[in-house]
């Protein structure tokens, strides 16, 4: 995502010719956009995308339990 934005505002600031940026190459400007595609692809293709899914469904699964467990007052157990 941080790529995507990146490459938005090198987009903007050449298309306004703002600075420096106004001699950028159009390529430079777009590599942004591609590297993110890249991203997407190799997370997708991984795994990792649904990785990340599921540990956040998983972390608010467990704090959804403890929240219902401090309502009805039960406390965790102490190790022996």
């Amino acid at each position: 995502m941080y790529l995507l934005g990146i490459g938005i505002v090198l987009l903007a600031l050449r298309w306004l010719e703002i600075g420096p940026f106004a001699t950028w190459s159009w390529w430079a400007v777009a590599a942004p956009f591609g590297l993110a595609v890249l991203w997407w692809a190799w997370a997708d293709s991984s795994g990792y995308t649904k990785r990340k899914a599921v540990e956040r469904e998983n972390a608010r699964k467990a704090e959804r339990l403890e929240r219902q467990r401090d309502k009805l007052g039960l406390r965790p157990r102490k190790p022996r």
